[in-house]
């Protein structure tokens, strides 16, 4: 039995799950998140947890089972308290402006400024010149944002400039070495 899959989903007081079919959806007070369950997981709901059921224990359903109870707790969790990926920038006139809570005005080093509208549902916090967050209640989404904020420009491992996750540890190499 999976080891992830057989834990329940504890569903807190103040958010309601509905249970269509193979179509999850939770509602709490930051917002609304939906899931479609792939075929043969079920999830029932039972006073105040959920159970994610598998049939049988074909691959696919093992592989499936952990999956589905991570993506519904998941949601349960970005209702409730959301997520937020921090990221920070390194490098000499790099810096990052907030133009409102969706869109961001970088300086990287290119000859121009880099301006990045967040998708919806997201929204950015700048503590800084350059410290910045990604806030959202999708879990998915906000990772994903990040990572395509990291990828405007990536660390860089001699000097270590560019934009990175917060604690991240960048691999240094030594430089040209001289005569």
């Amino acid at each position: 039995m999976s080891r992830i899959g057989k834990l329940p989903v504890t569903v807190p007081s103040g958010v309601d799950v509905a249970i269509d079919g193979p179509q999850v959806t939770v509602k709490g007070p930051k917002g609304t998140l939906s899931h479609t369950v792939a075929a043969p997981i079920v999830v029932e709901q039972n006073d105040g947890v959920l159970d994610v059921k598998r049939p049988d224990d074909d691959r696919i359903s093992k592989s499936l089972h952990g999956l589905t109870r991570t993506l519904v707790n998941n949601m349960v969790v970005g209702v409730t308290d959301g997520y937020e990926k921090k990221l920070e920038i390194v490098g000499v006139g790099y810096r990052v402006l907030s133009k409102g809570p969706t869109q961001l005005e970088f300086q990287l080093g290119y000859s121009h400024p880099i301006v990045f509208d967040a998708p919806e549902g997201i929204t950015f916090t700048v503590d800084g010149p350059t410290r910045l967050g990604v806030v959202g209640i999708d879990k998915q989404l906000v990772g994903e944002v990040a990572a395509n904020i990291r990828k405007l420009r990536k660390p860089e491992p001699y000097k270590g400039k560019g934009v990175r996750y917060s604690g991240e540890h960048v691999r240094r190499k030594v430089g040209k070495a001289g005569k």
